[in-house]
């Protein structure tokens, strides 16, 4: 018998994708590894800008909202006219926007154009979350997000290294360099990728079949009352969000309360196990994930998260964090291959640019009251209660989509 070395290749499972697939992960890893200016945004403006820690927090969050209009036009636009336009041009924006802060050093204008440039980071997004679905088809949409998905992965681990470095020596260079690498990255979609918004004559068709992401007439409201279990399997998820947000927020914390001194430095290394760890294991995870159920996937996550959180509150050496840690990060590669699968899967065709815009913010409001919550409950009880109800979070959340996941094919 001759063996097929290739199928040793780690990557084997991303050959075969459709071109514009690799387009798109080609432009992902440059986007992320151009992420210079927001890991360090709360520096620039109390470091460069003179803003106080609460003023600089008070601006974080005024711009942030500007992402949620921002999205709702792009996604609203990219299904009536095109997601390579919204796309294009809204990022093009955003870069523009970028490379005048550049030019404009620590004038007091620059916090304004930041504002400016995530309202059409907002439009964007939805474009890109439409476009990548558009292009991949169920037999092929599991590896292709998997492989965008590392793509960040690979760019984010670059991106703010870089930023670090450039922080001091020239803070110029984070603008310029974010807006260079948005400018090139839409070269790439530009040059490598066609319109790809479903035709009448395809939504049409896809209407008269029985498939999960058939074409619908009528509103987005209309649309996502047809497919309130999408709704109710968004909220679950954002239970899970609620708890993966200790992992930036409380597992420092807990790193420090163990470690003391050493604990920032511990807490460096369990992020770089997270991020060695999802590079390695992206593609294992993608070729054991196709044989299982997509929600039995996502479920089995929620079993991964359960078990990483609860070691927390027993954990007391370096090898039980990076333990509880690796454990985790399976999750976060079972859920991240998986749950946009799924949500793709079963989001109509006619209205994937406003899905793409909304189903973010379902999904990532748990998240987002990470912090807050988290903070609550160390403040008033303590860190070991706050991960026992995170791992309770995830194995409720679990429980549910393992029963969904039942009554469902895929």
């Amino acid at each position: 018998m001759i063996m097929n070395f290739s199928k040793l290749n780690p990557f084997y499972v991303y050959r075969g994708l459709p071109r514009p697939v690799y387009a798109l992960f080609a432009a992902t890893v440059i986007n992320g590894a151009g992420i210079f200016v927001y890991p360090f945004l709360t520096l620039f403006l109390t470091q460069k800008l003179g803003y106080s820690v609460a003023e600089a927090g008070l601006f974080m969050f005024i711009s942030s909202l500007l992402y949620v209009p921002g999205s709702i036009i792009g996604g609203k636009i990219s299904d009536a006219r095109g997601r390579k336009v919204v796309l294009i041009v809204s990022q093009s924006l955003a870069s523009l926007l970028f490379l005048i802060c550049g030019f404009l050093g620590d004038s007091p204008a620059v916090p304004f154009l930041i504002m400016g440039n995530l309202l059409f980071d907002g439009a964007a997004d939805p474009a890109r979350g439409a476009m990548q679905t558009d292009i991949t088809n169920p037999e092929n949409r599991q590896r292709s997000f998997a492989l965008t998905y590392l793509g960040h992965n690979l760019g984010y681990s670059i991106g703010p290294v870089l930023g670090g470095f450039l922080f001091y020596r020239a803070t110029d260079w984070l603008f310029f360099g974010n807006a260079l690498m948005g400018f090139l990255s839409m070269v790439c979609i530009a040059v490598s990728v066609k319109e790809t918004r479903p035709t009448r004559e395809e939504m049409d068709e896809s209407m008269a079949s029985d498939r999960s992401d058939k074409a619908v007439e009528g509103s987005f409201f209309f649309a996502l009352r047809g497919r309130s279990s999408l709704l109710v399997f968004g909220l679950l998820i954002t239970v899970y969000g609620f708890a993966y947000g200790q992992t930036l927020f409380s597992l420092p914390l807990s790193a420090v309360e163990m470690f003391g001194e050493r604990g920032p430095a511990v807490f460096g290394s369990l992020m770089s196990l997270n991020a060695i760890t999802v590079i390695l294991l992206n593609a294992p995870a993608v070729s054991i994930s196709r044989r299982f159920r997509t929600l039995a996937n996502v479920a089995f996550a929620g079993i991964l998260y359960t078990i990483g959180f609860a070691g927390f509150v027993c954990a007391r050496s370096f090898l039980a964090f990076y333990a509880c840690t690796f454990i985790w990060t399976l999750g976060e590669i079972v859920d991240a291959v998986n749950t946009w699968y799924y949500i793709a899967n079963n989001t109509p065709m006619s209205h994937r640019g406003r899905f793409n815009a909304v189903f973010p913010f379902v999904t990532g409001a748990g998240r987002a009251v990470a912090p807050y919550f988290g903070g609550l409950l160390i403040q008033r009880f303590s860190l070991a209660v706050l991960w026992t109800v995170s791992a309770a979070s995830t194995a409720f959340a679990g429980a549910l989509i393992g029963l969904r996941s039942r009554k469902e094919k895929n």
